[in-house]
């Protein structure tokens, strides 16, 4: 369970307000911690999972050593140690031990010691090395053209061993393809075929249901889905919105089946048909929630009759005995549908809204007519007293002779002097 479900922080920095579960994605809540009951026969094995939950283990952790739920320790192994997290402690070990079929007489590695800070920095060093040695792994399975999928690797914590997970539709001699991995990672090198659903699993990512995969945070027992959950749950068959990330049919079809299954009992088992004197009625869908059956005739498929389980089974005797009722209308549950009536108020003098101008048909406003009667008053003003000034003969330009283009003037962009009002001038 993540931190938010349970409300309890497990050893978490965060208080348990990380969101995503992510110091521990597959840990179990303990819910004897706080009662705190002593048991005679409690027993010394602790659960310490690695890698936030990847993988578990179950060790004996002596009680002179002094650990508690939450604490890094170290753990034997068969080549070296490893770096885990203690996440169950108590009889509740012991139901995880049955639960995965797992005797007491079998634990048989133990806690070495408390991890200090060196082992801590051996550990996250070992998580540094697990990226590069992943994308080396995928080069080489391609490069050697073996057919498997390099999902993840998982470094020991001190560093010494790599287990590289992959996925493969059919077996693999890699023989050879380990003494490559141990030469370029240079550590000792496990192979561990997993399937798609625990590939999932330990990638993590967030479903259609926009809540994070079921297998990435607690589920654990993959159970085999059919696509008869689907039909039994009257679900329409579309394989994309049934398969999850993994490719396969979603393990969440069979977590309210059974409900389903005890629900459809009361229905009748062979009612597919109903014979009547207007025709013979088809059996179209069935809500389980409301209890109806929808039937059509089979002479006119636009009529569908929704019919109550009890009537369909009174039907149905009726069928047995050689007897028809008379139609299937009779039978359907008459819903009542009622108009929307639509009220309406007079709102007139409650709300005034101010008159708007209208403009005249020319298009232009009154400011922009003054203002252009002004500017024809000054160009006929001007106009007049340049025709008083000047000769009225006519000078031709002088142009270039070759082009014939008019010659620009160098005076024409200069600005004329300014005359005074007062008459100043020379």
């Amino acid at each position: 369970m993540g931190c938010t479900s349970c409300g309890t922080p497990q050893g978490c920095g965060s208080k348990g307000n990380c969101g995503t579960g992510s110091c521990n994605k597959m840990s179990t809540f303990d819910w004897l911690s706080h009662l705190g009951i002593d048991d005679s026969y409690a027993t010394d094995i602790v659960e310490v999972s690695f890698k936030d939950g990847a993988s578990k283990g179950f060790y004996h952790a002596p009680p002179r050593l002094g650990v508690y739920t939450g604490d890094y320790v170290a753990v034997e192994t068969s080549n070296g140690y490893n770096i885990g997290c203690i996440t169950l402690s108590g009889e509740l070990v012991r139901l995880q031990l049955k639960k995965k079929n797992i005797k007491e007489v079998k634990v048989t590695e133990s806690v070495l010691r408390k991890a200090n800070d060196r082992d801590l920095e051996k550990m996250h060093e070992a998580r540094q090395l697990e990226y590069p040695a992943l994308l080396k792994a995928r080069v080489i399975a391609r490069t050697n053209h073996v057919p498997m999928k390099v999902t993840d690797v998982e470094y020991q914590g001190d560093c010494r061993k790599a287990t590289i997970y992959y996925t493969a539709d059919e077996r693999v001699d890699f023989r050879q393809l380990v003494r490559q991995f141990s030469h370029q990672l240079r550590v000792k090198i496990e192979m561990r075929q997993i399937g798609p659903r625990q590939e999932s699993g330990r990638l993590g990512g967030i479903g259609s249901c926009g809540r994070e995969l079921c297998c990435s945070t607690w589920l654990s027992d993959f159970q085999s889905v059919n696509t008869a959950a689907a039909r039994y749950q009257n679900i329409a068959i579309n394989q994309s919105k049934l398969s999850g990330q993994c490719g396969r049919l979603k393990c969440c079809l069979n977590y309210e089946l059974d409900t389903y299954m005890e629900a459809l009992e009361a229905f009748p088992k062979k009612a597919d048909k109903l014979r009547t004197e207007a025709g013979t009625g088809i059996l179209i869908k069935t809500d389980i929630f409301k209890g109806l059956m929808y039937y059509t005739y089979r002479e006119d498929r636009g009529l569908l009759f929704p019919i109550p389980v009890d009537k369909v089974h009174e039907i149905v005797a009726l069928n047995k005995e050689g007897q028809k009722p008379a139609d299937l209308q009779s039978f359907q549950v008459v819903t009542e549908t009622k108009d929307d009536i639509f009220e309406y108020e007079d709102v007139t003098g409650a709300v005034e809204l101010p008159a708007e101008k209208r403009r005249r048909k020319g298009g232009k406003s009154t400011k922009s007519r003054k203002s252009g009667s002004r500017r024809k008053k000054s160009a006929s003003g001007s106009g007049e007293k340049e025709s008083k000034s000047t000769p009225t003969a006519k000078t031709e330009p002088k142009g270039d002779k070759s082009t014939g283009k008019k010659r620009r003037s160098r005076n024409r962009n200069r600005r004329r002097p300014r005359k005074d009002k007062g008459g100043g001038g020379e």
